[in-house]
């Protein structure tokens, strides 16, 4: 293998591993945000059936 075959290795290993951090850092904001928004929705059920 080449000099620039292996640094051509290298960057491409190292682009697939940056997506995927920002995919999983992604899909934990989405998570935290469908929590927020559950917990949301119990408190104004809670708040409508006191009334």
């Amino acid at each position: 293998m080449t000099t620039m075959a292996k640094i051509g290795s290298a960057l491409a290993i190292l682009l697939v591993l940056s997506s995927c951090g920002n995919t999983i850092r992604g899909i934990g904001r989405d998570t935290a945000n469908a929590v927020n928004a559950t917990q949301d929705a119990g408190r104004s059920v809670g708040r409508a059936a006191t009334r």
